[in-house]
């Protein structure tokens, strides 16, 4: 699916095509669109699920959750976008407002998908296990589990970002200059290593304390980051020193020393080998956020209660603010 063609099944390219959906954050390109068709989506999917939980004392219950179900999105998105935002600023991120949106955008567009996607389960229990209390819960955990889902492709696309340097720059620059001034392995005079027609394997140090005839092209073994062992090319030029051989060791031509090792080039994208990776204050500031932002939302939906109704009382728009939302679920858990 192009990532220029509007489509209302904008949740079916992210979860089919999602790096496309990075880069096209990454590149902010045509994000305008991409955020108002998430918006649309994630919109109407939470208003049908508010629907659902409505349904549970009577049709109007259900027609004001269908609104304020969506609005507890969005005021939340609106409190904590900003936070999110400067947080990045203060650490030197390059994110702009357009992308921090978008890539909250996509989290709250799975979040509602999947929700409205648990509506015919919450039905179902709403038609045969008619207690309050237990579809309460039930539908709490439904937007937990949804809500942690849509936060995992949050963190995903921040991880995107960060391997583009838009988190952290300078560590990016830094790698990048660390490339370019390494110095280079320490090589005396190489030997030249002539084409044969058979090829043999070179053994992995400590197998062999003999030199091992390798001609060019023949496969030999090769280190990777992890210290695994799988196979490469024997170079045409092979240098005579090596580390544990004496300085000035010499091979005759067409032999490697023992324990000749290849070593993978350097990619460019990988820290240098044997140095630990550090994690971006952008992206524990991320986690810092999230939670930030499930707080408010919690508290946002207390206030904004009810979206089930009590079938004991009569309906009504908004209730008293009295207790928080732990303490109302920690109650109906000890009720049932």
């Amino acid at each position: 699916m192009s990532g220029d063609r509007p489509s209302p099944l904008v949740i079916e390219r992210i979860l089919r095509d999602r790096e496309s959906i990075w880069q096209q954050i990454v590149a902010e390109r045509d994000l305008n669109a991409l955020t108002g068709r998430m918006l649309t989506s994630s919109a109407i999917a939470l208003a049908c699920y508010g629907a659902v939980l409505g349904f549970f004392h009577s049709p109007l219950m259900a027609l004001t959750s269908a609104l304020k179900l969506p609005l507890l999105f969005l005021v939340t998105l609106v409190i904590c976008l900003p936070t999110l935002y400067l947080f990045n600023l203060v650490f030197g991120a390059r994110l702009s407002v357009r992308q921090s949106l978008a890539l909250v955008m996509v989290a709250i567009t799975v979040t509602s998908m999947l929700a409205v996607a648990f509506a015919p389960i919450s039905l179902f229990f709403l038609i045969t296990a008619n207690d309050y209390g237990f579809f309460k819960l039930l539908n709490v955990s439904i937007l937990t589990l949804s809500a942690l889902v849509g936060l995992r492709f949050l963190t995903s696309g921040m991880q995107v970002l960060n391997d583009h340097g838009l988190l952290a720059p300078e560590a990016a620059n830094a790698t990048v200059d660390g490339q370019a001034s390494a110095p280079a392995p320490a090589q005396a005079v190489p030997v030249a290593v002539p084409a044969g027609p058979t090829p043999a394997a070179v053994p992995v140090a400590g197998q062999s304390a003999e030199p091992v005839a390798v001609p060019a092209g023949a496969p030999v073994a090769e280190s990777t980051a992890n210290g695994a062992v799988t196979t490469a090319t024997a170079p045409a030029q092979v240098p005579t020193q090596w580390a544990g051989q004496p300085a000035g060791a010499s091979f005759p031509p067409g032999m490697l020393p023992p324990g000749y090792v290849a070593q993978r080039p350097w990619d460019g994208r990988t820290a240098r080998r044997g140095e630990p990776t550090q994690r971006p204050a952008s992206m524990t500031l991320l986690y810092i956020w999230i939670l930030l932002f499930g707080f408010v939302g919690t508290q946002l939906a207390w206030t904004l209660r009810p979206f089930f109704g009590d079938p004991g009382q009569d309906f009504s728009f908004f209730r008293s603010i009295d207790g928080n939302f732990y303490a109302e679920i920690l109650r109906i858990i000890g009720n049932l």
